[in-house]
């Protein structure tokens, strides 16, 4: 008929999904604008094992590797609860972020003599940290995937063996890659920093936001 035009329904996502209990990623995906819902793994899924370091693995490899197992575990997890189907299917993200010094690889300590050790082992010197972003979305009916790494310096003071066992009884150091946490009172141990703010906390903000405008989303 005359006089009518038919416009494409190109709607951005309203929301994603976020494949991470990490409350810091959260904060920082809504310090982008970016609406999201939590879809964690259940007790039938053995999340754990996936952040396994395989042999002498480069830490940029790891750190890689697992967010591209955790993103095919979270869009499979997706698609079994029913959330991603070919009519509906918000975009999902997930992170790994990984410590390294030289090849050696820090990942969350165990206990508190594990967090020692690592404190220790990075008290006066310079470390790396790794984090990777995987997103995943669905566009002309197949599903695309885009990653990106972050990769950073940082630079701690020496630190005394009576500041390392307060630090630990602050229990931050537990589920924290390398034993410490940027945003909390770590802040205090470290005197330089080279590189990005939000991929030392674990969601850099600048290739997020890459990731997230090739899914459409901003």
């Amino acid at each position: 008929m005359r006089g009518i035009r038919i416009i494409a329904n190109d709607m951005k996502p309203s929301f994603i999904y976020l494949a991470s209990q990490s409350p810091r990623r959260a904060e920082l995906l809504a310090q982008l604008g970016v609406a999201h819902q939590l879809l964690l793994a259940d007790e039938t899924e053995d999340a754990e094992s996936l952040e396994a370091v395989r042999g002498a693995e480069a830490p940029a490899t790891y750190v890689q590797r697992v967010t591209k197992l955790k993103l095919g575990a979270a869009v499979a997890r997706a698609q079994k609860r029913g959330l991603w189907t070919k009519q509906e299917a918000q975009p999902i993200l997930c992170a790994d972020t990984t410590v390294a010094m030289g090849r050696e690889i820090f990942g969350k300590p165990s206990g508190a003599r594990a967090a020692g050790q690592m404190l220790g082992t990075l008290s006066g010197k310079t470390h790396r940290v790794l984090t990777s972003v995987g997103v995943a979305w669905r566009a002309d009916g197949q599903v695309k995937t885009g990653f990106a790494l972050s990769e950073s310096r940082v630079t701690f003071a020496p630190l005394t063996k009576r500041e390392i066992e307060a630090y630990i009884a602050t229990d931050e150091p537990f589920g924290k890659a390398g034993g410490y946490g940027v945003q909390g009172k770590a802040a205090a141990f470290i005197s330089n920093i080279a590189g990005s703010y939000s991929g030392i906390m674990g969601l850099p903000l600048y290739e997020t936001a890459q990731l997230l405008r090739q899914a459409k989303i901003l």
